[in-house]
């Protein structure tokens, strides 16, 4: 398979590919783990305010019931890089793809309150898994020279999938006349809305059956002739193959497998990098973001915006989240990270402290006066906007960028972990919280907004246009 007159090394991987639409095909099917993930996470937007009615059960527990899956996604992420080294990454997909088949159909068909919870954490595995092997796999794959822009379509398809799901819990929603517990061919509305993500998930793992393994992963497991059909058929026929192989091979013996112990400083625990690659993780969670994914249509009813009404603006605020990660994308090369994180942080304090105040004039009738109505849908949606355009795309930008070489894969490790416990520590906490003062949690996520700008201005470097060699 390999020519007597190809370029090699770096030139080759230059070369363009002979069949880049089949190249883009390839990602766009791996990165429907994004989109699953996305759906996923946030579907349960449209199903909290019946699951208390049909279980009776307080804000503390239904919020625990919400975070569990969280555990899963912990889980997930910990151990698919390592099932994937074993078993490979299509693999991965596959159980992935299982796992999200059997959640849905077990949240939507629950005997009681626990066996839901149960099904979340299975969902929440499989989001984990899907973090984790779409861009791995996604990186692998991809020619160079499209590296940046094909990885760019995970966290596309995560947006697209919390936008998708709005858009189907508001149909389910409206064939149900309104109501989350109306009766659709013997099913409730929001167990409608929790199955339905059977048929993406199903199509994921068709998918994964439609594109090739991993060369990297073929590679380690002595499929050379294997791996040199799949480099060709996505970097094309002009690169010189054994080249290439010897490259991968090459890289693989060099990687240093860094653990938790090169992480470890003198004094405070863990090195001063890897405080900050956490810090970022932690800020991204703690203004609340996930408050908007998870809580947005119970947040809108409780101040007296009807059910159908409040599942429409959920997806008209996923629809600005994806322009936001858009434009992101186009300037985050060009302006910089640090910048684009301190105009987030500053767009996101002014719209969550508007909020704060919209929630304050809540009425004993449980709804807000026009004015303040109108200030609190207008800010939720800024709020979106300025977090999808920074923190939302930046903070994994930096993660993957400002490590040294030797402990980036242990330090995104822990930095990735703290962001699934701030995450659950946020979705956990919030239905309590807005029982005890709705205005009073937004002034706490506009106080996190505002601490953001000295720690980016203090702490955080600007890795734009550095090598990552540079980085340490």
């Amino acid at each position: 398979m390999t020519s007597t007159a190809q370029p090699t090394g770096s030139e080759g991987r230059k070369a363009h590919p002979e069949h880049l639409g089949h190249v883009i095909f390839i990602t766009a099917a791996a990165a429907m783990g994004g989109f699953l993930f996305g759906y996923d996470s946030s579907v349960i937007n449209g199903a909290v305010e019946a699951i208390r009615s049909r279980y009776d059960v307080g804000s503390a527990l239904l919020a625990q019931v919400i975070a569990i899956a969280l555990i899963g996604c912990a889980i997930g992420a910990a151990t698919a890089g390592r099932i994937a080294d074993r078993i490979g990454r299509i693999r991965v997909m596959q159980i992935a793809s299982v796992l999200f088949t059997v959640s849905a159909v077990g949240s939507a068909l629950p005997f009681s309150l626990w066996d839901l919870a149960f099904w979340r954490i299975i969902g929440g595995f499989a989001i984990g898994m899907a973090s984790v092997i779409g861009p791995a796999y996604i990186a692998e794959v991809s020619p160079s020279a499209y590296r940046g822009r094909l990885g760019s379509f995970q966290q596309a398809a995560i947006v697209v999938g919390i936008a998708v799901s709005q858009l189907v819990n508001w149909g389910i929603l409206n064939l149900a006349d309104g109501d989350q517990r109306g009766k659709i061919v013997g099913l409730e509305a929001w167990q409608w809305m929790l199955g339905v993500m059977v048929v993406p998930a199903v199509l994921y793992g068709l998918l994964s059956f439609a594109i090739p393994e991993s060369p990297r992963y073929l590679i380690s497991v002595g499929k050379v002739s294997r791996a040199k059909e799949v480099l060709a058929e996505v970097e094309g026929h002009t690169v010189n193959l054994d080249t290439r192989v010897t490259e991968i091979q090459d890289a693989m013996r060099r990687e240093h497998k860094s653990s938790f112990k090169d992480l470890l400083g003198s004094k405070m625990g863990f090195l001063p990098i890897v405080w900050v690659g956490i810090g970022l993780s932690v800020f991204q969670q703690l203004v609340g973001i996930n408050v908007a994914f998870y809580y947005s249509s119970a947040l809108w009813q409780s101040v007296g915006i009807d059910p159908s009404a409040s599942f429409f603006y959920s997806f008209t605020t996923s629809i600005i989240n994806i322009i936001g990660t858009v434009i992101a994308m186009v300037f985050v090369d060009k302006i910089g990270r640090r910048p684009l994180a301190l105009i987030g942080s500053a767009g996101m304090a002014v719209s969550l402290a508007l909020e704060a105040w919209a929630f304050s004039a809540k009425t004993a009738a449980g709804t807000l006066p026009p004015t303040e109505g109108t200030v609190a849908l207008i800010a939720a949606h800024v709020f979106v906007l300025f977090f999808a355009l920074s923190w939302g795309v930046v903070v994994w930008v930096f993660l993957g960028e400002m490590f040294p070489n030797k402990i980036r894969a242990a330090a995104l490790g822990v930095a990735a972990c703290a962001q699934w416990i701030a995450n659950w520590a946020i979705t956990a906490s919030f239905p309590s919280l807005s029982d005890w003062n709705l205005s009073g949690t937004y002034v706490i996520y506009t106080v996190f907004a505002l601490l953001s700008i000295p720690f980016v201005l203090k702490f955080v470097k600007e890795t734009k246009g550095k090598a990552l060699e540079e980085m340490g």
